[in-house]
């Protein structure tokens, strides 16, 4: 439908179903520089976040008034490009969703590496904290907890950084311009996987108590907790991936980054047990065969409950709209 711009000459005494007329129109046709403030203010009475491009002395207002004000570079005036801002520099439109793309993709990736990075922090002192509780010995030293912190947690969560964006999301309506890095669910999640990891690592260490006739205090024990707490937050990395994304090919699959990260880091958990040097530093012992089946079969727990988690809300948010 095209809309002329006479039609929004009275938008103050519009009905309901006029409005909704405008929302919906998608051509307005021989606009002037008040015409184009009403449509803005209509837009923004229904909640939709307004953009607006213009280049011109008389588009100042409406770039103003917009939620985001878009000059053009070549042909705009510099009274409309001061007021807008972004200033489009090829005055190509096509450049403004590669913006908004990039831009979705950026805080999208900020805050998997916020969730990743404090759910891995959450399960390291839930660990610490639920051991005291029980009286168990501590399944974790010191040492072993800032290695993970600053040698092997850093990489995959910097790797997160250059996800490439799900394959819907310019489909997504635009985000709440209030709404924080965190919301309520990224919390709720966060204390979730915290709490998967923590107890697949305190289940380790039971188990691998058991496994040495020292008891629980033992070098291996102590070794597997710290290799199983490693590798889960490894491949904890999988679980941040964005819940409309697929299960097997999603931004974090699809990344190099992460798989080179992942590499890294396990080469680096090797050597922390298998390297002298380092391995008495961090009072690490080879554990054997069946230690690393352990190892391997309690860190990948979380990262299967993790994905059931998604899937399980991938499909309530599907059913809800």
């Amino acid at each position: 439908e095209v809309i002329a711009g006479r039609e929004l000459d009275d938008v103050e005494n519009l009905t309901q179903a006029e409005r909704d007329r405008f929302v919906n129109a998608s051509v307005f046709a021989r606009v002037n520089p008040a015409n184009k403030l009403d449509l803005i203010d209509v837009h923004q009475a229904a909640g939709s976040i307004v953009a607006m491009t213009g280049d011109g002395v008389n588009d100042a207002p409406a770039l103003k008034r917009a939620d985001i004000g878009v000059a053009m570079g070549q042909r705009g005036t510099q009274v409309a490009q001061e007021a807008s801002d972004m200033i489009l520099q090829d005055d190509n439109f096509e450049s403004i969703y590669h913006a908004v793309r990039e831009g979705r993709i950026i805080f999208s990736n900020i805050r998997k590496f916020v969730l990743y990075l404090m759910s891995c922090n959450v399960s390291e002192l839930l660990v610490i904290l639920i051991a005291a509780l029980i009286g168990f010995p501590l399944p974790l030293l010191p040492l072993q907890i800032l290695f993970l912190n600053v040698v092997t947690d850093i990489f995959p969560a910097f790797a997160l950084g250059a996800c490439g964006g799900s394959t819907d999301i310019m489909d997504r309506p635009p985000r709440d311009p209030e709404e924080s890095i965190m919301t309520r669910t990224n919390w709720t999640e966060l204390g979730l996987f915290g709490i998967l990891i923590s107890a697949a690592v305190i289940g380790a260490f039971v188990i691998g108590g058991g496994m040495y006739a020292g008891g629980m205090d033992t070098d291996e024990a102590v070794t597997i907790s710290f290799l199983t707490l490693a590798f889960a937050q490894l491949w904890h990395v999988f679980n941040v991936r964005d819940i409309t994304s697929g299960l097997i090919r999603n931004e974090v699959t699809e990344n190099l980054y992460v798989w080179g990260a992942l590499g890294l880091s396990s080469v680096i958990l090797f050597g922390a047990v298998y390297l002298p040097g380092i391995s008495l530093a961090l009072s690490t012992t080879p554990i054997g065969f069946e230690g690393w089946l352990l190892v391997f079969g309690m860190s990948l727990l979380p990262l299967v409950l993790g994905q059931i988690e998604r899937e399980f809300r991938q499909r309530a948010e599907t059913s809800d709209s």
